[in-house]
């Protein structure tokens, strides 16, 4: 049996404001090939499947062609919510779907009650999804001994492990847990909802051990804490800080024996981004970047001054910049004064309008600018004496 583990696929989300629906669709076709060149038999969701609680009507019809597409091309769909998802929403019309092949795992109720599949004689595999837990919800429905991310986990993990004991009693029955949550030792992704602040999210990898694969969501890069406990990682890129990630799932093989290979499976991002850092004349001019023009970009400017039209100028060349970050490798002696000392010291109101000028953007009003505040200044006195 061959199961395909994929999560955080964010439907709905954006890209520093641009839309992502069409990179999405590009996504869901490589899945479907996949599904269908590989021969996989499931496909698990391990959370997330939208970017947000109330999703748009195109992004819930764009879910509902996938789920179409995947079970005609043959395989079952198993899912379980994750911290953006509205698990009630999602878990709506689960028994009637379920009859279709489409599990959906978002309900307590249901933390025990696996996805039973064939193996061969004699052995099945009992798949449970465990929803995302939020401590102060369920601590006290999962008898936790405290209201943290560790102590839910490790008592919804106590329920499974039971219930796989007693079918155990009567035959082979090898074990997968899904979970959305952060895992001790996982790296994060700047895109990523933090659960619980100061590293208080962070579940035990030991909690996992007893079962055979454990298929985890919530963080975006693809990644291996143990060999059986895996972070598929989202489909595609949702911050820049991860430019550098491989986007894919992990394609994990069962047969009565247990446990076979697991293979990572790539897909290519339908853009590329580009982590660009320098002064502008030099982005602007250097022939090693001809590659980012047709990228989103994030740009850091080190000239010791703000370019005037900086973003103009970038998108001349690298049309789709969506993020500028000023970082100067050295400001000249006014910079180092306060916005306070530069009023203070201010000859006159040309003095003051320029400090104020080069304390939100800067950088020194050029000798044009300086001529223009003059002007304007001459003519709102000019008019006062009118008066």
């Amino acid at each position: 049996m061959r199961l395909l583990h994929t999560s955080d696929w964010h439907l709905g989300r954006s890209f520093h404001g641009t839309g992502t629906l069409a990179a999405q669709r590009i996504f869901l076709d490589n899945l479907e090939k996949t599904v269908r060149e590989s021969d996989v038999d499931v496909v698990l969701i391990a959370g997330d499947v939208y970017d947000r609680a109330l999703p748009g009507v195109d992004v819930v019809e764009l879910f509902d062609d996938a789920l179409e597409r995947l079970t005609a091309a043959g395989a079952q769909v198993i899912i379980s919510s994750g911290n953006h998802d509205s698990a009630t929403r999602l878990g709506f019309g689960g028994r009637i779907l379920e009859r279709g092949g489409v599990h959906l795992r978002t309900r307590l109720e249901d933390l025990a009650r696996p996805v039973l599949l064939p193996l061969g004689p004699g052995a099945e595999l009992a798949i449970y999804g465990v929803p995302y837990l939020e401590p102060r919800i369920v601590a006290t429905a999962l008898d936790a001994e405290r209201p943290t991310h560790a102590a839910v986990t490790e008592a919804a993990l106590d329920l499974i492990d039971a219930d796989l004991r007693r079918r155990r009693r009567s035959g082979t029955v090898h074990s997968l847990v899904m979970a959305h949550t952060f895992a001790s030792g996982g790296t994060s992704s700047d895109s990523e909802r933090e659960l619980a602040l100061g590293g208080l999210g962070a579940v035990p990898l030991s909690l996992f051990e007893r079962f055979d694969y454990t298929a985890l969501g919530h963080l975006h890069g693809q990644q291996q804490l143990t060999p059986t406990v895996r972070y598929s990682g989202s489909p595609l890129p949702y911050s820049f800080s991860e430019a550098r990630q491989t986007k894919g799932a992990w394609l994990v093989e069962f047969s009565a024996a247990g446990l076979g290979g697991i293979t990572p499976v790539h897909w290519p991002a339908p853009k590329q981004l580009a982590v660009l850092e320098g002064r502008l004349d030099h982005l602007l001019s250097d022939e090693s970047l001809v590659w980012a023009e047709a990228a989103y970009c994030q740009v850091t400017l080190t000239d010791p001054e703000r370019p005037p039209r900086a973003m103009d100028r970038l998108r001349e060349r690298f049309p789709e910049t969506l993020v500028l970050v000023f970082a100067p490798e050295g400001k000249p002696a006014e910079d180092t004064r306060t916005y306070s000392q530069r009023i203070a010291d201010a000859k006159d109101d040309t003095g003051i309008c320029c400090g104020f000028l080069e304390h939100v953007r800067g950088r020194q009003a050029s000798p044009e600018e300086r001529a223009l505040i003059d002007t304007t200044i001459d003519a709102a006195l000019s008019s006062a004496a009118e008066r």
